[in-house]
């Protein structure tokens, strides 16, 4: 063959097709083989949502922590051209977490002012005051947790642990009563799910902001020592500091936060124990700490998979990917957890002694990072390392009924847990 054929079929080959956006699977099943399939199309992939939403989710560590603190993105709904232009379908699952009102969709100014209401109420001298009272609620669930198990010795650690005790500490915070949190836990599971029908998001986004309307009328009437009554008091004082969306907004965000990510984050954290039992025997020794424990969990497998939305305000570039302005962004918190450009090559691999190595250490990004850096963390924090602690002190046989892989995820890529948690406790 001649040097001249050579270059005419050098020239002939068609350049590669540019690969098909990834279509994000509602279920949730296998977050992280799908965030390995991701990370190897690049630390930011375009995506397409249900309701054939074109999005792009960042799942390179380095890149989502830049682009969290990057001035030119953007939280507000308003951003979001899909929405704005009419192109998203009535009823569209992510569109309550999109568009509800206060901090956690809010830029600039606005953000500054809500998160300065807030601010003094997560203080880590406010959360500490709160450690007698979480392990109050601790020892009253680990005390009934024999008295509901079945007669084979399993109970189901996530229905009458791991979510009670989160619940219950929102809850108490909020000043929501009592009668009302499993009917609440029920619909923010709706609003965080990623498979529902439209019908049944209308009638979640509802029946939520009738309930939060409820609650705040309850402590017009009759205010008490919680966040809600300061809140309307604000609100009351001076109206141009917390409008009544935002307030009710306000609301829904910190009893969906407050409580679904921690109650994640202990399933999770129970089921990473009970698979690497020489890890656990290392917090038994002294060699690693519980909150050792939390915040590996917490890169490890964390409570998020992926978080929406954030928006360029103007077409930019992350990991080699160009974003246009408007375009909806997913936080790949799961998948950068388990970036080995970042965390090594064993990022698979759960190591409670990571924490403790300032060779590799590397801060995750589970809480954030940014101006909207979860403003829970610390009490977050406080919950799991309270009731782990606990937990495997007083049952320290304490292990799976069922293997992981059986454990049914709950149905969203926003929230990564488990639907049940059957475990048998042992001999306290």
């Amino acid at each position: 063959m001649s040097e001249a054929t050579e270059a005419t079929d050098v020239e002939a080959t068609p350049p590669p097709s540019p690969q098909p956006p990834h279509r994000m699977d509602p279920t949730g099943a296998e977050l992280h083989a799908v965030n390995e399939q991701l990370r190897a199309r690049g630390p930011a992939v375009p995506v397409t949502l249900p309701g054939e939403v074109e999005a792009v989710a960042v799942t390179g560590h380095e890149e989502l922590r830049d682009f969290l603190a990057d001035p030119r993105v953007a939280k507000d709904a308003c951003h979001f051209a899909a929405l704005r232009e009419g192109r998203v379908p009535e009823g569209w699952p992510l569109t309550a977490i999109a568009t509800v009102d206060g901090m956690t969709t809010a830029d600039g100014e606005a953000h500054r002012r809500l998160r300065g209401l807030l601010s003094r109420a997560f203080t880590p001298l406010r959360v500490e005051r709160l450690r007698p009272r979480i392990e109050e609620l601790v020892s009253g669930l680990l005390v009934r947790l024999p008295q509901v198990a079945a007669k084979d010795g399993t109970v189901d650690l996530r229905q009458h642990f791991a979510y009670p005790l989160p619940m219950s500490v929102i809850c108490e915070l909020l000043g929501v009563d009592s009668e009302l949190r499993d009917r609440l836990h029920a619909l923010s599971r709706v609003l965080v799910s990623t498979t529902p029908r439209p019908q049944q998001v209308l009638a979640a986004n509802r029946e939520t902001a009738a309930i939060l309307a409820h609650v705040v009328e309850s402590r017009r009437k009759a205010p008490g020592d919680d966040l809600t009554s300061a809140l309307i008091a604000v609100r009351e004082e001076d109206g141009d500091r917390l409008s009544e969306s935002e307030l009710t907004g306000t609301l829904l965000q910190l009893l969906v936060a407050g409580h679904g990510t921690t109650l994640n984050l202990i399933v999770n954290a129970v089921r990473a124990l009970c698979a690497h039992p020489d890890q656990l025997a290392l917090v038994r020794a002294g060699s690693a700490s519980w909150l050792d424990v939390v915040d590996e969990t917490l890169r490890y497998d964390g409570p998020v998979g992926f978080f929406p939305f954030r928006y360029p305000t103007e077409g930019l570039s992350v990991g080699g990917t160009y974003i246009e302005a408007g375009i909806p962004v997913l936080a790949g918190y799961s998948a950068a957890g388990r970036d080995p450009r970042t965390h090594g090559p064993d990022a698979g691999r759960f190591d409670v002694t990571r924490q403790r190595d300032p060779r590799r250490r590397e801060r995750h990004l589970s809480f954030g990072h940014g101006p909207h850096f979860c403003i829970g963390a610390p009490l977050a924090r406080l919950e799991a390392t309270i009731a782990l602690r606990e937990l495997f002190g007083r049952h320290p046989g304490l292990e799976l009924a069922v293997a992981d892989e059986e454990l049914a995820p709950v149905p969203s890529f926003i929230s990564n847990g488990r639907q049940s948690l059957p475990v048998r406790l042992g001999r306290a």
